[in-house]
């Protein structure tokens, strides 16, 4: 019988520093009940003497201390970002920093024979860094551990749409044969990836040459178009779950109904709403005659015309014509409209809805944090679950990652029925305790001059950046690399 591969622990870090919502909703004039509403209620900012990888190494020390792993069974540490600072190296500046630490604390550090991958596909990246680290202990070594850390830092122009979309955090996921949270089928997962060019991309080096009066905190900053990426992110979904039905040989109605809970990539509160909602939906329409008579009930609970909404959501168009029409079109728009009434409606709630609700509520005060929202979020829901009735125990889910723009990927996960019994296995609320929260001035400095005005830097914890190279000479050379120190 073939072991059983999934996790075990996850872990999750982010910075002291806090940006209340509703405190940014006086600062700009924006309208604290729809931000709240459609967006969240605060985020987290990088402090001045972080990087992706103390944060990373932050989560990954945590992950080993708390669930006592041996380091010497690592065999497989991988890091899936998409705000890499160094184009050469990144995983093992995580390792090196981590294994310090341990020799520190008289243990082991982990074996220079362990393999350090980064994966790099927008937010879909710690997804694939999964999958990889599932294949590895599934095919090459059943009995070593393998870990994925998720590192990420969202930014986007201050006054545009996104900012109050910002985040940044890290996610460390124990991946091990006979898991105690959940098995990961990999197997049985769907695929999607199409180049729709001008969603969600960073070109770093236009971003350097042409500043355009940003700071140079802003190099990092997307290029971006709102409603098309909404529209991506449907479509990407859709077609991932859509190829998982093809591989299964099942409805997509029936596996979606199968699923006790669902997690997706989390760029603000409600995009997944919106794009579950709408799957579901486009299951219904292009399903058997159950599933089509189901559509037109809920159509009719609502009191909405059906005609419109099944036509188009069983004639979906192509995204990339949108370039050559009109970008900020609704990729289903009757059914986008729908939602609004459908969302009302208690068998709406109950049928699909309610998939996503464990961990919604705690996952408001994450922000965006890219590669790592998923996991942050299937954590928040595991401790959701542990708090309130165990549901998850014993029962299927859905991982759904996505990476802007271009591919998307859906696996089906098994909890084992002792997955919520061991609160030490998931670490997630707690990495939110006691904020340092920012007044606007202090929030303004920080963002873009990275510089903590009227706070005295106390709140650093764990992993920090110690000081920066600046050599450059014939010799010696360390200009921009990053030296580290662990404050206690």
């Amino acid at each position: 019988m073939k072991q059983k591969v999934g996790i075990s622990a996850i872990t999750a870090y982010v910075p002291s520093y806090r940006v209340g919502l509703e405190d940014w909703c006086g600062w700009t004039n924006n309208s604290w009940d729809k931000i709240s509403n459609i967006i969240g209620s605060g985020f987290r900012m990088l402090g001045p003497d972080e990087s992706i990888y103390t944060m990373a190494a932050n989560s990954v020390l945590d992950l080993i201390i708390e669930n006592n792993i041996d380091p010497n069974e690592i065999g497989f540490l991988a890091l899936g970002t998409e705000s890499s600072t160094d184009n050469s190296a990144g995983t093992i500046i995580i390792k090196g920093m981590v294994n310090e630490e341990l020799k520190n604390r008289g243990m082991n550090p982990i074996s220079n024979q362990c393999e350090v991958p980064e994966f790099k596909q927008a937010c879909l990246s710690g997804i694939y860094a999964l999958k990889n680290a599932v294949r590895y202990v599934n095919s090459d070594a059943p009995e070593k551990k393998a870990i994925v850390v998720c590192s990420d830092i969202a930014l986007y122009q201050m006054g545009s749409s996104g900012e109050p979309t910002q985040g940044a955090g890290a996610v460390a996921t124990l991946i091990e044969s006979n898991p105690k949270i959940a098995e990961v089928k990999t197997a049985f997962s769907g695929s999607s990836s199409e180049y729709r060019q001008i969603d969600f991309r960073k070109p770093i080096q236009y971003r350097a040459q042409n500043l355009n009066g940003h700071s140079a905190s802003d190099l990092d900053l997307p290029v971006f178009n709102g409603k098309y990426s909404a529209s991506c992110y449907i479509d990407g979904t859709i077609s991932a779950l859509s190829n998982m039905s093809q591989n299964r040989g099942q409805s997509l109605s029936k596996l979606l109904k199968g699923a006790v809970a669902v997690f997706m990539h989390r760029p603000f509160h409600k995009m997944p709403l919106n794009a579950f909602s709408i799957s579901y939906l486009y299951a219904l329409a292009n399903g058997d005659k159950d599933d089509n008579q189901e559509l037109q009930n809920l159509i009719k609970e609502a009191d909405l015309g059906s005609e419109e909404i099944e036509r188009e959501l069983k004639e979906k168009p192509d995204l990339k014509s949108f370039l050559q029409t009109d970008i900020n079109k609704d990729l289903f728009p009757q059914t986008s409209k729908a939602l609004k009434t459908l969302n009302k409606i208690e068998s709406f709630k109950d049928k699909v809805l309610s998939k996503l609700k464990l961990g919604n509520e705690l996952t408001k005060e994450m922000g965006n944090i890219y590669s790592g929202s998923i996991f942050a979020w299937l954590a928040a829901g595991i401790e959701d679950s542990m708090k309130n009735g165990k549901t998850l125990n014993g029962k299927d889910a859905l991982l759904i990652g996505y990476g802007s723009g271009d591919a998307a990927e859906v696996i089906p996960i098994s909890f084992t029925q002792n997955c919520c019994e061991n609160e030490k296995n998931i670490k997630y609320s707690a990495a939110f305790s006691n904020p340092v929260n920012l007044d606007h001035n202090q929030y303004i400095k920080l963002r873009t001059n990275k510089v903590l005005e009227g706070i005295e830097n106390k709140h650093s914890k764990g992993f920090i950046v110690s000081k920066v190279g600046t050599e450059e000479s014939t010799d010696f050379q360390d200009a921009g690399i990053e030296y580290y120190e662990y404050l206690n």
